[in-house]
């Protein structure tokens, strides 16, 4: 049996409660976070040194990251409960919260544990029956996971300009969700029951791209509909039409689009009766339009209309403290999906953290849906990743790649190297690096000084 007061036993018995497969959380009678083990990472896509400290209200009522919550019930109630709970990232827990009362009867510590999609320990405890906490969520809907404030606020200007008419402009490189925020602005918007339509400008040939968007009428061209046809700007009438790589609608097309946002009005090809429409549009590009415009590629008046409001989507490289939330939520997805339990190692973790995911959140998407169907172990280790992860700037102008050849304990003491010296240029202080890099201050100081001084 460990004897708790002496140290080298409690860190044993920390070590083991740190790396149970059920969520372990500590409260104070604050509403603070005393500890939680390893498993928020599946839970939250947090770290546990993120979490302790943090206060209750600051972590579902500002962040919600998780609902509905137990712990108000249980300092009112002073007794134990359970409760079926969600996580933003999409991972369904059952929670048992336990009072711990002192001497006089009041709350000192209050104790959670979590399982994931446990149905068999309802039949314990109570479960409150509490649906003011319950809404739907959007964001969830179109996979829009998120904790860095920069994401907040592009969220945050998104609501407010779905509630208005006026054109809007969302810039943002390949794969950081262009068309998922479009969709969610119409979903927020009162146009939420008519048409949302998405044409991708780069799919379609510029030959047809005009009849596409403005239809025909009845004989207008040989080989067409015989009863003609409607274009997408008509059928999104009422709704939203969203214009994807709207940077490749063909030049001598763009005027008659600007006609369609200054009168509301087109007409059809072949037709003479202009058709009046009500419809918000969005369009979205990786390009620069400024430039285009500059170059004589995209006229300045359409470009002027269409950017009313600008949203920029920034690139995941930009808001790291999105990677591990983003990891751990398309974990639960596929793991979900395919019926597997797996999760990442440290060392597998510290390579996702800060690889450049120049793919964004595409990529990081379709790296874990692979690993989560072909790893066998239930640990996704280093080397299941894949092999262009290993590349590494050791100077502005000079890259090394991994070759296939490369030897594994090689290549983990190559990144670790470079990611301590890289840290202790910036910070100078263990614990800053420590914190930075989600190690202890102990083992910071240890990479210190084996590859510093």
């Amino acid at each position: 049996m460990l004897k708790l007061t002496e140290s080298s036993n409690f860190d044993t018995f920390i070590k083991i409660i740190d790396n149970l497969h059920d969520e372990i959380m500590i409260w104070d009678n604050n509403y603070n976070v005393l500890y939680v083990n390893k498993a928020c990472y599946r839970h939250y896509g947090m770290s546990p040194e993120e979490l302790i400290g943090k206060n209750f209200w600051y972590l579902t009522e500002i962040n919600n990251y998780w609902s509905p919550s137990t712990l108000p019930y249980v300092y009112k109630e002073k007794r134990a409960v359970i409760q079926n709970q969600k996580t933003y990232i999409g991972a369904n827990i059952t929670t048992i919260s336990v009072p711990i009362l002192n001497e006089k009867g009041d709350i000192e510590f209050v104790i959670m544990s979590a399982r994931d999609d446990t149905k068999e320990l309802e039949l314990l405890l109570e479960p409150i029956n509490n649906n003011e906490h319950i809404v739907e969520r959007l964001c969830e809907k179109y996979n829009i996971v998120y904790r860095s404030n920069y994401m907040k606020e592009v969220m945050y200007l998104s609501k407010k300009i779905a509630l208005v008419k006026s054109p809007c402009l969302i810039l943002g490189e390949t794969g950081t969700g262009k068309s998922l925020l479009a969709k969610y602005m119409h979903d927020c918007s009162n146009r939420r029951d008519k048409p949302f339509i998405n044409i991708n400008s780069a799919c379609i040939s510029p030959n047809l791209i005009e009849s596409e968007l403005f239809g025909y009428r009845k004989g207008a061209f040989s080989g067409a509909n015989a009863e003609g046809k409607k274009g997408l700007v008509e059928l999104a009438d009422g709704g939203t039409l969203f214009l994807d790589e709207i940077g490749e609608i063909p030049y001598e097309l763009q005027s008659k689009l600007l006609q369609v946002i200054q009168d509301e009005e087109f007409i059809p090809i072949g037709g003479t009766t202009p058709i009046k429409v009500d419809i918000k549009i969005i369009s979205a590009t990786n390009c620069d339009l400024n430039k285009m415009v500059e170059l004589g590629r995209f006229r300045e008046d359409l470009y002027h209309r269409l950017n009313v409001f600008e949203i920029m989507i920034p690139p995941l490289r930009d808001r790291k403290e999105d990677l591990l939330t983003l990891t751990y939520y398309f974990l639960n997805l596929y793991n979900k999906q395919y019926g597997r339990n797996h999760s990442f190692s440290e060392d597998a973790l510290n390579v996702i953290k800060n690889y450049s995911w120049k793919g964004n959140v595409r990529e990081i998407s379709h790296v874990i849906e692979r690993l989560v169907v072909t790893v066998d172990d239930d640990i996704i280790q280093i080397q299941n990743l894949p092999k262009n992860m290993f590349m590494f700037e050791f100077a502005c102008t000079d890259k090394k790649t991994i070759t296939n050849d490369a030897n594994l304990d090689k290549l983990k003491q190559v990144m670790e190297e470079q990611m301590i010296r890289d840290a202790y240029e910036k910070y100078k202080s263990s614990r800053k690096i420590a914190e930075k890099l989600g190690i202890s201050q102990s083992r910071a100081c240890r990479l210190v000084k084996k590859y510093i001084k």
